[in-house]
């Protein structure tokens, strides 16, 4: 791995680890302890761990820390394809990390909420634990509030995804020249976050990108979880091409509607 890679992956795998892990543990403590009296708490941890993550490695590399923001950089020409895998290694080993010490640091307490529940892990009731870690439609916290097919838990995570890629565009891309500077689009992009997840967490989590979902799924499927960290295929669906397809969608929009508009308005100005 050259010098570049190593960067990318590194910036990358540090980035998503620090989100993740702050992310999920807000999550976690809201599980285990009830230690957040409402979805915006959660919500404004996550945005808050986004844009810091962004802060923190966007000198080592872009700062994706998605694969669907990576996936939609590159079919719209912002990066090469060639930096692609260094960058979804990254983003996939950062969160699968993140949620092993989130692990470490919560078995005990898991334990013990399952034991005084009565949850057996593996089986379909441990989804009250297991969301610590992976994501579920409806949103397991919700009880009998939230009905969500896999068609519509598809079109909230797209949907989603496809909001947070397109203002991540808006906020780096020069021809936009109502952006705010460059120091404070991390800011605005986490605030994103926080906006999409209070919205949609009711009914999905509010997943938004493929490496924070399956790295951590998969770690609680090897942690005992098992098949209740998978219950369906729709989980793939749903968590990765969902986000994936609203991304490329966003991308898409941008470069081809808003950016040439955005130009002929700068030229226009300029007359």
């Amino acid at each position: 791995m050259n010098s570049e890679a190593t960067s990318d992956f590194t910036g990358e795998m540090l980035g998503t680890a620090m989100l993740v892990f702050f992310g999920c543990g807000a999550v976690a403590a809201s599980v285990l302890f009830s230690s957040h009296s409402g979805l915006w708490q959660i919500a404004m941890i996550w945005g808050v761990s986004v844009s810091l993550a962004i802060y923190a490695t966007r000198h080592l590399s872009c700062a994706h820390l998605n694969p669907a923001v990576s996936l939609a950089m590159v079919l719209t020409e912002r990066m090469r394809a060639a930096k692609l895998p260094a960058y979804l290694a990254g983003q996939f080993a950062g969160a699968f990390l993140a949620a092993a010490l989130l692990y470490v640091l919560f078995a005990d307490s898991i334990d013990h909420f399952e034991a005084i529940h009565g949850i057996v892990r593996g089986s379909p009731e441990s989804v009250r634990t297991a969301m610590m870690f992976g994501e579920f439609f409806p949103n397991p916290a919700g009880g009998d509030l939230a009905v969500v097919s896999a068609s519509t838990a598809f079109m909230a995570e797209a949907v989603g995804t496809f909001a947070l890629v397109f203002m991540i565009f808006n906020l780096t891309e020069g021809c936009n020249i109502g952006r705010p500077g460059n120091e404070l689009a991390p800011l605005f992009i986490g605030a994103t976050v926080a906006i999409i997840i209070a919205v949609l967490a009711p009914l999905t989590q509010a997943g938004l990108n493929p490496a924070r979902d399956l790295s951590p799924r998969l770690f609680s499927i090897l942690a005992g979880w098992g098949e209740a960290a998978f219950p369906s295929a729709d989980v793939l669906a749903v968590y990765v091409l969902g986000p994936i397809s609203g991304a490329i969608a966003a991308g898409l929009v941008f470069t081809r509607i808003s950016e040439p508009l955005m130009k002929r308005n700068s030229c226009a100005s300029c007359e």
